[in-house]
């Protein structure tokens, strides 16, 4: 061994026999994250299944469109309120009751407007197929009447129409809905119009009936149909994420849920409003450390 080597050892068991070695102890835990989601992360987690729940039923309710709280017809008049004007189309057929098109019909359009407060109006006839088209109209609820001229008779058969607004990205909306004349007996069982024993205006009038629901266009019923099912998808997709959440303890899948359940809006905004409050929520839950073992 070299000299050097001897010094050093040297060195130290001098050190050792002078200096006795100290151990320190410290009050340090080492620490992970708590998996478990925080008691205020489960009550949010419990605050969007509710949520959920009331997103399904919004959805419920627009894929019932002749049941729950909103109507189809009710949805789209609302819409109407708020669109321009003269964006509107309504097209459709007249045929009697065997199905063979009613050719040279006047279709009347009669409806109340709103910035002059009197009755506006416009008519067509039917071409050879029974088919009839108007443009630029506004959208919301005409009368429409259909006069057919045969046997000495004036017969009218009177409806109440709800004109489809435009929808998303489309400038126009379409109507299109196609009338059943009726038989001129249906029209003779009728009363007649006026006092004369010859009976020459005959009317048959569905506008009593359909004040509470127009007619409207069925691509537009089956649209807001299909608006319910997106909602009730949504709140499933919600649903799966909150229950994650709670057995994974994530926060991240806690805050997924919850911009998810916002997007089942329904009519009362209810899924929509409480959605928003559990996002919020989600930035005050603790994160909860644990000794590590």
């Amino acid at each position: 061994m070299s000299e050097g080597a001897d010094e050093d050892a040297t060195y130290l068991d001098e050190m050792t026999d002078e200096t006795p070695m100290l151990f320190a102890t410290s009050k340090a835990v080492l620490t992970i994250e708590d998996p478990n989601l925080h008691p205020i992360g489960k009550a949010t987690a419990v605050f969007l299944l509710f949520t959920c729940m009331l997103g399904f039923l919004n959805g419920l309710d627009y894929a019932s469109p002749n049941d729950g709280l909103v109507r189809p017809d009710e949805f789209v008049y609302r819409l109407a309120l708020t669109a321009p004007d003269d964006t509107a189309t309504f097209t459709g057929t007249v045929v009697d009751e065997a199905g063979q098109p009613m050719v040279n019909a006047t279709v009347y359009l009669s409806w109340l407007d709103d910035a002059s407060s009197m009755w506006v109006s416009e008519e067509n006839v039917t071409d050879e197929s029974g088919y009839f088209s108007f443009e630029q109209l506004d959208p919301g609820l005409i009368r429409v009447d259909i006069i057919v001229h045969r046997n000495d008779h004036r017969d009218v058969y009177s409806n109440r129409v709800l004109l489809s607004p435009p929808a998303l990205i489309e400038p126009i909306g379409f109507t299109s809905i196609d009338f059943e004349f009726p038989s001129e007996q249906t029209f003779a069982e009728e009363p007649c119009q006026g006092t004369t024993e010859a009976c020459e205006i005959r009317t048959v009038d569905r506008t009593p009936s359909q004040q509470d629901h127009p007619l409207m266009d069925s691509s537009a019923q089956a649209v807001y149909v299909l608006v319910g099912f997106a909602f009730m998808g949504l709140s499933l997709i919600a649903a799966g994420f909150s229950v994650w959440a709670l057995k994974s303890g994530s926060i991240v899948l806690l805050r997924t849920s919850s911009v998810v359940a916002f997007f089942t809006v329904g009519h009362y905004w209810s899924a929509c409003i409480f959605g928003l409050l559990a996002f919020v929520l989600t930035f005050a839950i603790p994160r909860r450390r644990i000794p590590m073992l």
